[in-house]
């Protein structure tokens, strides 16, 4: 999930809802807030059959030479990005899957109700001001979150191993921008004009593209956060 400039190591976190809202529940979600579900493909039906609203998607692709290029490619385009975007960088490694529900909530404390005093009430409330370099540290000094990834990293049902290369990411639609959220990028990246209410479809468009650029690999799993009905 991504070289790091760390030596700090995690094990993998499985692409499984069950294990992401294990996690994010027992570090604050709460649980009538919002939810983790499987997207079981990318065409109108299927997209139509995920519960609504969407808050987040997360998005595990394997990591090749073509998607290599294409993240240095885009990080040496600079775009204009919303200052209420929150984003961090990855340092450690493995870290994928939990950065990346960390963006997924980062971007919506506004819309989500988290349990107050919980583990990310307060780590998004002393993160904040910090710039993507410095939550990054801080998150790597972190051992409360290190024992959580390591409880969900292990409840999953395939083997942990730390040889893996495959990477999760998130998309976030912020001020009317859709973003893809890579801790192993310079910053975010927007992929154009979106809503709460088209996060999906225009998220399932960019997770396409990446797919066709990728064509040999089967290994991709697409996860949607939903706020539950209230």
């Amino acid at each position: 999930m991504g070289d790091s400039p760390s030596a700090k190591k995690w094990l993998p976190l499985e692409a499984n809802p069950d294990v992401m809202n294990q996690f994010l529940w027992s570090l604050g979600v709460q649980e009538d807030e919002a939810e983790c579900f499987d997207v079981f493909g990318l065409d109108d039906e299927l997209l139509e059959m995920v519960p609504k609203p969407v808050l987040a998607v997360l998005f595990l692709y394997p990591i090749t030479p073509q998607s290599e290029e294409e993240r240095i490619h885009q990080d040496s385009v600079k775009k204009a990005i919303s200052d209420k975007v929150y984003f961090m960088k990855q340092t450690v490694g493995n870290a994928c899957g939990t950065i990346g529900l960390l963006h997924a909530v980062g971007n919506i404390t506004s819309q989500i109700k988290l349990d107050e005093g919980s583990y990310l009430d307060k780590f998004f409330k002393t993160t904040v001001s910090m710039d993507p370099q410095e939550r990054a540290v801080f998150l790597e000094k972190d051992g409360e979150m290190e024992v959580a990834h390591s409880v969900a990293a292990s409840a999953g049902d395939t083997e942990a191993s730390d040889n893996v290369d495959t990477h999760f990411i998130c998309f976030s639609c912020v001020d009317g921008q859709l973003y893809e959220l890579d801790g192993r990028r310079s910053e975010a990246v927007s992929h154009g004009a979106s809503s709460p209410d088209t996060l999906l479809q225009d998220a399932a468009k960019v997770i396409k593209a990446m797919i066709q650029k990728n064509p040999d690999s089967m290994n991709f799993n697409v996860i949607a956060l939903s706020k539950k009905d209230v």
